[in-house]
């Protein structure tokens, strides 16, 4: 394509020049000088708008060169047309710099935007002379306002999907079958916005041209360099991401849904703890702080994230803290956890004395949080299971460590939150979460539980989004869980036929109804349940 654009260019500027050496008389002109074409600034990966809350949003993008990120936002209807008069809004947002530094990527921060309103978005870069390039399109609307309603007339009930792991296990992007299709499913749901719960990328997975499945048939991935070895350098690490937004699926959802991204060990390597020197042949790097450094980095850069002090310097990237909370209006407050940044050394998780997962300083922002939260619903969303036994060879991955018994290890930080949750009277707290590879309902409850001083609760779990299907994994019993519902695929399925995929829908109605359907990758409803509030 460089070829052809060349040469058409070439042929347009012989022609121009032809045409300029003669002129209506007849008489031989000097053909005219060189001139300066500018290279104008497109974008690579579509953008994405991310921590969309009652009146704030990020806007991400990526670009060819260096340049600063500019927005048009503009009020629309429900049937998407421009808003004017009366109600009507539009606003010019220019954000930060892009530049190698940030691998081109930039973000905007907007706020003070109107509660429950629709925007169309129009995006892209300006160069230096303040020239614009190539643009996009796209939408979203902000959550309702605090007296519940969105403007003009649309219902303040509200919609999301979460799911995680995506292009885990060697299944990347196949073009035959469609890409990555779980994405075109939960985008066909029209959510208001979408939880990435983690392994948004596979640091640690080598991504080929070919796999062969378990019945013969050859999955043919679309690959690039970065894919093609374990992630080590920065380079490499921003590559991953870019991969992932070469599938038309992901660009056309992050066009129209706001993401509330997290990370979890596969952003950097299979199970990691801080401290961890890493015994994979495959790396010349085998310190993990040192990858973890470069994957958050480039994680950062390449999501929409709005914690504050990440946004301050402009580039988004903040080294101390990635949880937040992210209020949607009266009915919903979501609070985005880190669980893996302050995380113990995996152990048996036997201890007798309290072992980390969030750390003390997540751990209180989190009580406090959720005391202060006035929302009818405040879902923690838990990018590592709770109750769920992750092995991590002879040790354990998540928080529960396979004894039936009394709290231990990272269960006595689990413990204690549960404990201030009931003792503070917050009410209606769900967990969602993914990582395990199959979907599934859990409900806990004291009276089955060996550690019984915390209120009833539910955690839901969704995965895979795109890569290998297993499970389902066996259960502790420390705090009491019941498997109402549970489906997994085949070990290491691929994502071929959609049905070991799985994301989930939640729903909340007009009156504050919390309805969840877990579904496949084809978007077929496996499971629902509704929960009613608690007031």
């Amino acid at each position: 394509m460089t070829q052809i654009s060349r040469r058409n260019l070439l042929t347009g500027a012989l022609g121009v020049g032809a045409l300029g050496l003669i002129t209506p008389a007849g008489h031989a002109l000097a053909a005219p000088g060189p001139r300066l074409v500018r290279s104008r600034l497109e974008l690579t990966s579509g953008f994405s708008m991310g921590d969309v809350s009652t009146h704030e949003a990020v806007l991400w993008a990526r670009t060819t060169g260096e340049g600063r990120l500019r927005a048009q936002l503009r009020a629309i209807d429900e049937a998407g047309q421009i808003i004017r008069g009366r109600g009507s809004f539009e606003r010019t947002l220019r954000g930060a710099q892009a530049s190698a530094q940030t691998d081109y990527t930039a973000k905007i921060a907007a706020s003070n935007l109107p509660a429950g309103m629709r925007f169309a978005v129009n995006i892209g870069f300006e160069d230096e002379n303040g020239t614009l390039g190539e643009t996009t399109n796209g939408s979203f609307i902000t959550a309702p306002s605090k007296t519940g309603r969105r403007n003009h007339g649309a219902s303040m009930a509200q919609s999301f999907v979460w799911s995680g792991d995506t292009a885990g296990q060697g299944w990347g992007i196949n073009e035959e079958i469609g890409g990555m299709r779980a994405y075109a499913a939960m985008h066909a749901t029209k959510p208001d916005f979408f939880v990435h719960s983690g392994d948004t990328i596979y640091a640690d997975g080598p991504i080929s041209a070919e796999v062969v499945e378990s019945d013969g048939q050859i999955w043919r991935n679309l690959v690039t360099e970065e894919v093609s070895k374990v992630a080590e350098t920065l380079a490499e690490f921003r590559g991953r991401h870019r991969y992932n937004l070469m599938d038309a699926n992901v660009r056309a959802m992050y066009s129209e849904v706001p993401v509330i991204g997290q990370w979890d060990d596969h952003e950097t390597h299979n199970n990691w703890w801080a401290g961890e020197t890493i015994e994979d042949e495959r790396y010349t790097v085998r310190d993990i702080n040192t990858l973890a450094a470069r994957g958050r980095r480039a994680w950062q850069e390449y999501q929409p994230i709005a914690e504050p002090r990440a946004m301050r310097g402009g580039t988004g990237f903040e080294a101390a803290r990635i949880y937040r909370k992210i209020s949607r209006g009266p009915a919903l407050d979501l609070f985005a956890l880190d669980m893996r940044s302050h995380k113990s050394v995996n152990t048996d998780g036997l201890e007798g004395h309290e072992t980390a997962i969030l750390g003390e300083e997540q751990l209180q922002w989190l009580l406090d949080g959720l005391d202060k939260s006035k929302a009818t619903w405040k879902v923690i969303l838990n990018d590592l299971p709770l109750g769920i036994i992750v092995p991590d060879g002879k040790a354990q991955e998540s928080i529960a460590n396979a004894d039936h018994g009394a709290p231990l290890g990272r269960e006595l930080e689990l413990a204690r939150l549960l404990k201030a949750i009931k003792d503070r009277g917050v009410k209606n707290v769900v967990f969602l979460t993914a990582d395990v590879h199959y979907c599934a309902a859990h409900h806990y409850s004291p009276e089955r539980a060996a550690f019984s001083d915390f209120n009833e609760f539910w955690e839901f779990v969704a995965g895979p989004v795109n890569a290998g299907s297993f499970g389902p994994n066996k259960m502790d019993g420390t705090f009491g869980p019941k498997v109402e519902f549970a489906l997994a695929g085949t070990s290491n399925q691929s994502p071929r036929d959609g049905k070991g995929q799985f994301f989930g829908h939640v729903n909340l109605d007009e009156s504050q109804r919390f309805t969840v359907s877990l579904r496949n990758g084809l978007g077929e409803s496996v499971y629902s349940k509704t929960l009613e509030p608690v007031r």
